[in-house]
């Protein structure tokens, strides 16, 4: 018999530590998106960690600008960026008030909601597709910049939240390298910090990065 996941909110301590304890930890937990039409809710299966001013693939590698503002703290807060002109991709903040880390929500299953997912995701060809990818997970959640900052730990009402869920057994976690990530002197793309669900149907499928070609 599976066991019903909890539906307890993370506690804003969850985050408050390194970027690598979160990441892996976040797996199986459940992410709820309020909307107008009724909520959505994911489960997350597989998450990338980016170490702030420590990482050649993180946004805030040289350190705070306007855009990325949000990854230096509180920590427990969404962090949504805008990428190939067209795509949203959705980031929880972690660590200490003040410095840079974050974890790239890659995909998940939609739990609660489908019908909802369904129609902001209407080039699924399945459900297990529905959120598979960091880019469909925002969309089949309506999320884009304007929720950027939001309190995914507030105790009022958040259109974002993370509730504790059933995390995933610890011998069923996977780790490698993150997917297209490039960075200066070659470690942004080496570091093994993509960590997954083993087995799960709705992880993304792995692509290295590729160099973009300039024109001569």
């Amino acid at each position: 018999m599976i066991a019903t996941p909890d539906r307890t909110p993370l506690p804003r301590s969850f985050f408050d530590r390194p970027v690598l304890e979160v990441a892996p930890d976040l797996l199986g937990r459940i992410l709820v998106r309020t909307t107008p039409d009724g909520p959505i809710a994911l489960r997350l299966t597989e998450v990338e960690a980016y170490d702030g001013e420590n990482d050649p693939g993180s946004h805030a590698y040289r350190g705070r600008t306007p855009r990325n503002s949000v990854m230096f703290g509180p920590p427990g807060h969404v962090y949504v960026y805008f990428t190939y002109g067209m795509w949203h991709c959705m980031n929880l903040v972690c660590g200490p008030d003040g410095r840079a880390g974050a974890v790239l929500l890659r995909a998940g299953e939609i739990v609660e909601g489908i019908e909802l997912a369904r129609k902001r995701r209407i080039s699924a060809r399945n459900d297990k597709e529905l959120a598979k990818g960091p880019a469909r997970l925002a969309t089949a959640l309506g999320v884009d910049r304007a929720l950027n900052g939001t309190d995914a730990c507030a105790r009022d009402e958040t259109p974002l939240r993370m509730l504790t869920g059933t995390p995933a057994p610890t011998d069923q976690v996977r780790n490698g390298p993150r997917t297209g990530v490039s960075g200066e002197g070659g470690n942004g793309d080496t570091h093994p910090w993509r960590y997954w669900i083993a087995n799960d149907p709705t992880v993304s499928p792995y692509r290295a990065h590729v160099p973009r070609r300039r024109s001569s």
